[in-house]
């Protein structure tokens, strides 16, 4: 029996296609190792948001390449596939696969000619209509699961190469996203994550037309589904619907990733978000209107080409003004094929750094403030394992805040139970707290 090996990097969307990729592998007979050392066939899932990931993998080939690579098949699957294509085999000549996620579920054929001794084997199209499911996807967690809904983008954000590595929208039908989620409520998966580079952009193209926050209601109200995720969202496409929908069905989580970027209406138009700054603020108004105190969450990425020192002052009071729950900050990335390539006025490293330590200082001691509101609240946990080193359990809350709790007396394993934990202290980046009754 054939032995595989895969690392993800990444985004959820890349760790859920490596559930479809194992599924497949699975499917036709190979078996699942849990170093590359053990494996025949080694895959890296690639993510090429940021040119520090895309460094990494080629790091990380190499490295692997000399110290255990003889006799191994190599593969790179996803962003940095799709973005580099065939260039790939010139720069690590020992990879015999590269395919991006637009072309999984031709991995079986592919797998054939690797072993009838191809070693120049490409899944590159984007071309395709086809469903982007794969026939079998091997869960990696046995209660809170991943459901792509949409695949691709149709925005052309100046910095991203997300509609070059995933290609255009393509939704799936709701009757297809449904039927998986019954099939999920059976097998005992209480927490589903509706998954797209543009989630909220969903469109069914079956007659039913059902918008996202149509889908995102239904999927909710599957009996058996107690919690209902989602990511990420574009604001240009986000409708109050979506906050009408989580005010009227108590098992969509309270919380909500709405990337911004920046404070600046200026950068926001450099880097062709298609919305302002005023037309961001009305959705947060939606979201802090809720009566179920939706945590609110985001992306900043600081020096994009031509910001000045008081368009980053607008992001930073941007940050002041929403306080969010939590971040992702970056710095500005050049990447390929992008049209931020060919701005001038690019800002220096340095000067990146700089805000980029700014904006992480300012919003911790956001984050403190925040979580310090949770002391003594009651809040209900799934719990997701147990950490040996503090004898602590690890839970999570609606609002997607990690929650570690003591549950004295107990040797029976909780991962997967809802549990309701008092919060008993509150630090930037995590909740502790002892479980009730």
């Amino acid at each position: 029996m054939k032995t595989f090996y895969i690392e993800t990097f990444g985004c959820q969307m890349n760790a859920h296609d490596s559930e479809k990729v194992i599924g497949t592998l699975l499917s036709q007979g190979y078996q699942k190792v849990e170093t590359p050392e053990e494996a025949e066939l080694v895959f890296y899932n690639t993510c090429s948001i940021r040119d520090k990931a895309e460094q990494k993998v080629f790091h990380r080939l190499q490295q692997f390449k000399k110290e255990h690579g003889k006799g191994k098949t190599f593969a790179v699957l996803g962003c940095v596939a799709q973005q580099e294509g065939e260039r790939i085999f010139e720069k690590a000549p020992h990879v015999s696969l590269v395919c991006g996620s637009a072309s999984y579920n031709k991995l079986p054929e592919m797998l054939v000619q690797l072993e009838s001794g191809n070693r120049r084997v490409t899944g590159l199209s984007l071309d395709t209509e086809d469903t982007f499911e794969t026939p079998m996807t091997r869960r990696d967690n046995p209660h809170r699961a991943y459901i792509t809904i949409i695949e691709g983008c149709d925005k052309s954000c100046a910095y991203c190469v997300v509609p070059f590595t995933r290609g255009p929208e393509r939704s799936r039908t709701s009757a297809s996203v449904m039927s998986e989620t019954l099939e999920l409520a059976r097998a005992g998966y209480s927490e589903i994550q509706l998954l797209g580079q543009n989630v909220n952009s969903y469109r069914d193209p079956s007659p039913a037309g059902w918008d996202f926050a149509t889908l995102l209601d239904n999927v909710g109200r599957v009996q058996g589904i107690r919690r209902v995720r989602f990511t990420t969202s574009h604001p240009r496409d986000f409708r109050k619907s979506i906050i009408d929908a989580i005010d009227g069905n108590t098992a969509l989580c309270n919380h909500v990733h709405l990337p911004v970027q920046s404070g600046s209406s200026r950068i926001l138009a450099a880097m062709q978000r298609l919305y302002t700054r005023d037309e961001y603020m009305e959705r947060i108004r939606w979201m802090k209107a809720s009566p179920r105190a939706i945590a609110i969450t985001s992306d900043i990425i600081v020096g994009f080409p031509g910001e000045t020192e008081e368009d980053f002052e607008a992001t930073l009071g941007l940050l002041d003004e929403v306080e969010y729950d939590s971040i992702f900050s970056f710095k500005y990335s050049r990447r390929p094929n992008t049209s931020a390539l060919a701005l001038d006025d690019q800002i220096a490293e340095e000067e990146k750094v700089r805000r980029l330590t700014i904006v992480q200082e300012r919003q911790r001691g956001i984050q403190i403030r925040r979580n310090a509101a949770y002391l003594g609240s009651v809040e209900e946990c799934m719990v997701e394992g147990f950490n040996k080193a503090t004898s602590q359990w690890i839970g999570r809350t609606s609002q997607n805040k990690t929650l570690n709790f003591l549950r004295p007396g107990r040797d029976e394993d909780l991962t997967g139970h809802y549990l309701e934990v008092r919060v008993t202290r509150a630090g930037p980046n995590s909740l502790v707290g002892e479980a009730v009754n």
